[in-house]
């Protein structure tokens, strides 16, 4: 069974639709539309359901912005969508990217993994910090990372990665691309691909979902929040790469 891909996109946002149509023809995949959630759209309710402003407090250095609830809550969306569905695992793609040739060899290799995974990211940084690599098709490798990469702009999770996400992150109190980085909390298996498959388009710069921006405000309240961030993801990481096993050798 090959792997079903979907792309998160606002029904308002007809040229990103027509361009991630156009890659996916391209490449000759076949991907499927997911409708993106605007949080400003959603009940009282359905929010609280979903963010927590008190776990922001003790997790995050700013309140959450429009863009970055909306973002994730498109994210859980796109994970229960997996869990409601027969499929094993699926590609989760945000509507700002281009394709690379080699893609559907990538995914064709990760459907056929036969190791413990639940996240493989198809986008990370052009110099990752690794664990350990190996060959998943010529030229392209699968890596276990040092130190996860936050860009979430595609990935393959699978259905055990969906349930340990859905089951810890609700409500949420990061944005997205932070809280993937935590992964020891839940003990999610995050690898990923080198050099990236994907690439971000000129749109990526501007969030269709809401304003992303976020706060510029330079207190030292701010300032100490974000180093004790930094500190708790730096330490934290540290400790957990000390305790885990290597699974690709």
């Amino acid at each position: 069974m090959t792997l079903p891909i979907y792309y998160i996109n606002l029904a308002s946002d007809v040229l990103r639709r027509e361009r991630m149509e156009m890659e996916l023809e391209r490449i000759q995949l076949d991907g499927r539309r997911l409708e993106a959630i605007r949080w400003t759209a959603l009940s009282d309710k359905e929010q609280h359901e979903l963010y927590s402003a008190d776990l922001n407090q003790k997790q995050f250095h700013l309140p959450l912005v429009a863009g970055e609830k909306g973002c994730y809550a498109s994210h859980i969306k796109a994970w229960r969508t997996l869990l409601d569905s027969e499929y094993q695992a699926m590609v989760v793609l945000e509507d700002d990217v281009r394709f690379d040739d080699r893609l559907p060899s990538v995914l064709n290799a990760i459907n056929d993994l036969k190791l413990p995974w639940d996240m493989i990211k198809l986008i990370g940084r052009e110099r990752e910090k690794v664990r350990a690599q190996r060959d998943l098709i010529p030229g392209i490798s699968l890596v276990e990372y040092a130190r996860v990469p936050s860009l979430t702009a595609g990935y393959v999770i699978s259905r055990a990665g969906a349930k340990k996400l859905l089951t810890s992150r609700l409500p949420f109190g990061r944005p997205i691309d932070i809280d993937l980085r935590f992964w020891w909390e839940n003990e999610l298996v995050v690898l990923g691909v080198t050099p990236s498959v994907l690439i971000l388009d000129e749109t990526s710069f501007v969030s269709s979902i809401g304003d992303k921006a976020g706060q510029k405000r330079k207190s030292w309240v701010m300032r100490w929040k974000k180093f004790r961030l930094k500190s708790v993801l730096t330490f934290g990481n540290w400790r957990a790469n000390r305790r885990r096993s290597l699974l690709l050798y």
